[in-house]
């Protein structure tokens, strides 16, 4: 069986626990909305916006506001457009199978990504996050704002946190190091919050580990349980043995 069958089984887009893929919270994710305040009739874009949860939000906050989801995975893409069409929204929000690194249209009052950085072409992580500051920098009018999440290390990594993880060193930096990068970008923090590591539980015990375990339990004589419960494990093992203290997820609101 091929780790695409086993990535089918576990992933995100058919999850219906997960609200959005990422650790944050009902609260948190209120409050960078309201730190993000479209004003009425924004015109806002998510890239590598998965299935458009917090797109679908920003856009409902705002009078009049519209919102561009870009998202290649077709499972995210057609969730996506379900749920818009089931809060009558498929007018305000549209979702564009492209590549986020390709996405070349600009003016936007609002640019969100989260966790896409890996999207930008760069030699290293830290330089795809650097490109995708830069890139997102670009899609805002001036006096724009920017919604940004990416990794970063809590502490200095351990070698479980590394290996968890499968990333380098230098892969991750500070907090500090990526209000920095976003700075080098012309970037300025408004607000800057971090997931804590309830919400990373959850996030954890509802997707991959909770989904697999569940689907585990339920298909015992199912060809693909033995690499479904392998990969289970791996992650198991690599998040409560790994990095659950010292990896997490930063969200940036910044201004252009």
């Amino acid at each position: 069986m091929s780790a695409e069958e086993v990535r089918t089984v576990i992933s995100a887009a058919g999850n219906d626990r997960l609200t959005w893929n990422t650790p944050l919270s009902e609260e948190h994710a209120a409050r960078l909305i309201a730190a993000c305040d479209p004003a009425p009739g924004s015109r806002i874009v998510d890239l590598g916006s998965g299935w458009g949860e917090l797109l679908m939000r920003l856009v409902q906050s705002a009078p009049g506001a519209t919102g561009d989801g870009v998202e290649t995975d077709p499972d995210a893409v057609a969730r996506g457009r379900k749920l818009a069409g089931e809060r009558g929204l498929a007018d305000r929000v549209r979702f564009h199978p492209t590549p986020a690194a390709e996405w070349t249209e600009g003016g936007y009052d609002l640019a969100v990504s989260i966790g896409s950085s890996h999207a930008w072409p760069g030699a290293t992580a830290r330089e795809s996050t650097g490109n995708a500051l830069t890139a997102l920098a670009a899609a805002v009018r001036p006096g724009g704002r920017v919604l940004f999440g990416e990794g970063i290390w809590r502490e200095e990594p351990t070698p479980a946190a590394l290996a968890g993880l499968g990333a380098e060193p230098g892969d991750f930096g500070s907090l500090l190091e990526l209000i920095r990068l976003a700075e080098s970008a012309g970037l300025r923090a408004l607000q800057v919050t971090v997931a804590d590591e309830r919400e990373g539980d959850l996030f954890e015990s509802e997707g991959p580990i909770g989904r697999g375990q569940r689907w585990a339990l339920a298909n015992p004589d199912h060809p693909l349980h033995a690499e479904v419960t392998a990969e289970v494990d791996a992650r198991r093992t690599g998040y409560y043995g790994g990095y659950r203290s010292s990896f997490t997820l930063a969200y940036l609101v910044l201004s252009a």
